[in-house]
């Protein structure tokens, strides 16, 4: 990082005299990756005087990019240093718990705004005022916990765990308090919304608006869930978990069960629903209950081990004396025993519950039954329609962006949650949803009513770099960040089905048209099919193993490989830069990893890693039926790349994820606009027939770089221009 910050002085001095030897201008490039520093590449592209025009300009443009970039943290960091120094003073005069924890909450949220826009974080972590900090903020966590004060200190622990994310130092305490809090919104969401008010209030700010009950009672959610889906997840981890295959894992997960039931059972805000937690004596009996089978559980564990008789047994016993003591819902106490359990293996294994099905289907087919609309919660919590998806029912009725959405089926909306909304507005194929909306001005507003019939939605995962018609197939699209230079560019933000066939599609219009580069964006993307990942990286890999999975004993479970491609598919001839960050996840971690495994193995593929270090999902998860109503997703292997590297995060882990070769950061302000340029820039406005209307609001996605706003995009773009204009100049660079 350091390199890429210098580089903005180093473009405004001249070249120094030095021992010198002639390089083509694309070896100076591939020196810049190996080192992670364009500050000499840089360098020679605004001095020489055989450079391309265009490409010196671009140069130039991008060091004044990251000289404001710069500028614009040293300001940020006064602004916030001062926000910091002022909620320091108001810790300091509180009088009582609750003014104090919200002052350090306040506190600790800039303090981690600091850490973000630091440059040297041992230093700010050192800091006498940031670890006086640390140590009031954890006592006063504690005492909140304590005193039953859930949203403050769920608020304090999830700060400590965000500054101190790299040790995991507080993300136990994080996550007991969410799980209380889960357990709160699930079962008295009434309650819920009253304590977000009150927490709210605390803090200054407008209270949300009052819950509404519509397709959101915890009754419908849970009917279907048995005791036998729960038997068989337990049954599934204890033989088949990466970490726990050799059956270890059950003593964990049932200790972890009867936590949450704990959890559960101490939570006093539930007393109103259920009824039996107001009695003090059948809790106490019940309580006693849990707490001596998980000492049971413990003791066993340390004697030679727990299996499944052990789990019959606790989950018999926890029902029987539920019906004699709190008469607790089943369904409910199956629930949250269940998603305790699951929590002592890792964050991806999870029991999929009936309610839960859809969204996970969703979220792999890249395929929804629904009406065909964006959607967000804007700051007045307005459902408000981002776009309707070109080509559905919202958009050929009319449906257009900046509806507020009232009322579906005659139900108000006022104070859903998102997920509540998409779940009453998704449905099966082929029925009937009414969505009443408002639109136009609040001086000249007026509401519409659209009965659209629900049908199969498919996600395009290929984006171009400017939509220019209407329609989902390649000549929709402006495949060319830079024409002149013939840099095409690519953003997949999935892996789904069909990924790779429209990758294809838009390679070949490419081509046509005269393709010298590419930009693979996979920033944001979350993964996807394996499969797919494993085509995609095909094209840019001739032979060889993509990724391989392994269990926890080290065994191969599966081996990946290239192919040989025909010429049109193949792109291991072109120089591609691939952009990555911390939200590329998954099979976009394979996909980028293999291609730098490739590159530095074989130099004849010029491809450059841009961006920040990935996120560190590297796990199969194999999903498992446990009745007609559910599922469970579990973490069976882990997956490898060519020379073993391990792109998971496991706990205590100091390396990760995918590292690119060129780190560039970006402040939180820039990733921030830049996702909306690139949002809005890619939404164009159609009427009821399709066609475009001309929208003078729809930023071009070229102010990305104009503005200097996209610095990762930006560095990518001279890496590529480098080596395109590279291989016909040669420069005199330093040694």
């Amino acid at each position: 990082m350091g390199g890429l910050t210098a580089a903005a002085l180093v473009l405004a001095a001249p070249v120094q005299a030095a021992p010198a030897d002639t390089k083509p201008l694309d070896q100076l490039v591939a020196q810049a990756r190996s080192e992670g520093d364009l500050t000499r590449a840089l360098s020679m592209l605004t001095s020489h005087s055989g450079i391309d025009a265009d490409l010196r300009e671009s140069a130039e443009r991008y060091g004044k990019s990251l000289a404001k970039r710069e500028e614009d943290r040293a300001a940020k960091v006064g602004e916030v240093t001062k926000e910091l120094d002022e909620e320091l003073a108001k810790v300091d005069s509180a009088s009582d718990l609750v003014t104090r924890s919200i002052a350090l909450a306040d506190a600790m949220k800039s303090a981690v705004e600091l850490q973000v826009l630091s440059t040297d974080e041992s230093a700010f972590m050192a800091d006498a005022k940031i670890t006086s900090l640390i140590t009031n903020c954890d006592a006063a966590a504690h005492q909140a916990e304590d005193a039953g004060e859930w949203m403050i200190a769920n608020e304090l622990y999830a700060r400590l765990a965000a500054l101190l994310d790299k040790e995991g130092s507080y993300k136990e305490d994080s996550d007991r308090l969410n799980q209380r809090l889960s357990m709160i919104r699930m079962y008295a969401p009434e309650k819920f919304r009253e304590l977000v008010a009150q927490h709210r209030e605390r803090h200054g700010e407008d209270a949300p608006p009052p819950y509404n009950p519509y397709g959101d009672t915890y009754q419908e959610k849970l009917a279907p869930v048995n005791e036998q889906a729960v038997e068989r997840a337990l049954t599934h981890a204890m033989f088949k978990h990466v970490d726990y295959g050799g059956g270890e894992a059950m003593g964990p997960m049932l200790v972890a069960g009867l936590n949450a039931i704990e959890t559960l059972v101490t939570t006093h805000e539930l007393a109103d629903v259920f009824k039996g937690l107001a009695d003090d004596n059948a809790r106490g009996e019940f309580l006693r209950f849990v707490r001596s089978q998980r000492s049971k559980i413990q003791d066993e564990m340390q004697n030679g081990g727990v299996g499944l008789t052990d789990m019959n047994m606790t989950l018999s016993r926890m029902m029987s004396v539920n019906k004699f003591s709190v008469k607790l819902s089943e369904p409910a106490l199956l629930h949250e025993f269940g998603n305790g359990a699951m929590t002592a293996l890792d964050t991806y294994t999870a029991i999929i519950w009936p309610d839960e099905l859809k969204r996970f289907q969703r979220s792999t087919r890249g395929e929804f039954v629904g009406v065909g609309i964006q959607i967000e919660m804007d700051d007045l919590q307005n459902i408000r329609v981002v776009t309707p998806l070109e080509g559905t029912p919202a958009q050929r009725a009319g449906v257009q962006t900046g509806d507020l959405i009232r009322k579906v089926d005659g139900h108000s909306t006022v104070g859903f949650t998102l997920d509540q909304a998409v779940e009453v507005i998704t449905g099966p194929a082929n029925t009937n949803v009414t969505l009443t909306v408002e639109r136009g001005d609040d001086g000249d507003s007026h509401e519409l009513d659209f009965t659209l019939r629900r049908a199969r939605i498919e996600l395009p995962t290929v984006h171009g770099w400017q939509k220019v018609e209407a329609g989902d197939d390649t000549s929709a699209w402006n495949w060319f960040v830079d024409k002149d230079a013939g840099i095409g560019y690519i953003r997949l933000t999935s892996f789904s089905d069909n990924t790779t066939q429209q990758f294809d599609e838009a390679i070949a219009q490419m081509r046509r048209k005269g393709l010298n580069g590419l930009v693979l964006d996979l920033r944001f993307n979350p993964g996807g099919l394996l499969d797919e990942a494993v085509s995609i990286a095909n094209r840019f890999i001739k032979d060889g193993v993509i990724v391989k999975t392994e269990d926890a004993d080290g065994h191969v479970a599966s081996r990946e490989f290239a192919r040989r491609l025909p010429a049109d598919k193949s792109l291991a001839n072109i120089p591609v830069a691939v952009l990555i960050n911390e939200g590329s996840a998954s099979a976009s971690e394979i996909v980028s990893g293999a291609i730098q495994a490739e590159a530095h193995a074989n130099p004849a593929l010029r491809a450059t890693l841009v961006g920040r270090r990935s996120f560190g999902k590297g796990s199969v998860q194999n999903v498992f039926g446990l009745d007609d109503a559910s599922m469970m997703k579990l973490t069976t292997q882990y997956y490898k790349l060519q020379g073993d590297k391990i792109i998971h995060r496991r706990p205590g882990a100091s390396v990760w994820g995918i590292d690119p070769d060129i780190n560039v950061e970006m402040l939180p302000d820039q990733i921030v606009e830049a996702a909306k340029i690139r949002r809005d820039a890619d939404v164009l406005a159609l009427d009821e027939d399709g066609r475009v209307v001309n929208d003078t609001d729809r930023p071009s996605p070229n102010k990305l770089l104009d503005v200097g706003v996209d610095l990762q995009l930006q560095t990518a773009l001279v890496v590529l221009q480098g080596e395109i204009e590279g291989s016909d100049v040669a420069v005199t660079a330093a040694d």
